[in-house]
């Protein structure tokens, strides 16, 4: 399984959004089991992109913290 192309078109122009803010792209990840795909970018930024190209922001705790 591959990322449809609505995927690749969303992922380009989400990494694009993403990095206008100052983020770096940390990560991204296609999950074969779903078929979708995940962007970690920042340190608590993930967005999800589902085959049919609709997207989900969803905000990541980090797991270290700050003193």
């Amino acid at each position: 399984m591959i990322p449809t192309s609505e995927q690749k078109t969303q992922l380009f122009l989400l990494c694009c959004w993403l990095t206008q803010l100052y983020l770096p792209i940390n990560l991204v990840r296609f999950d074969k089991r779903t078929g979708n795909v995940f962007i970690l970018a920042g340190e608590e930024n993930m967005i999800k992109i589902y085959p049919n190209a609709k997207w989900r922001y969803v905000v990541c705790l980090s797991l270290t913290s700050k003193v």
